[in-house]
């Protein structure tokens, strides 16, 4: 069994009002250390298996199709080991 992480992020030129909102709630929480804040999403998927590339680009295919909106996303296919 193999897990493979699809990790979802918007695009650096799209506004992130999620990501903001928590970049100003830290400081009032006590936290100091932020400068910026990005909010995106992660699937892990389990795969019978190992991730050959046959998987790996059936993957990739149902991140760009389902996972993500590539018109105003961008997406990385790991395996974890």
């Amino acid at each position: 069994m193999a897990k493979i992480i699809v990790e979802v992020m918007l695009k650096p030129e799209i506004l992130d009002p999620q990501g903001q909102a928590v970049a100003s709630a830290l400081p009032r929480l006590g936290f100091n250390f932020t400068k910026s804040v990005r909010q995106g999403k992660r699937f892990e998927i389990e795969v019978d298996g190992e991730a050959n590339a046959q998987v790996i680009e059936s993957i990739e295919k149902a991140a760009e199709v389902l996972l993500s909106n590539p018109v105003i996303e961008n997406y990385t296919v790991r395996v974890e080991k």
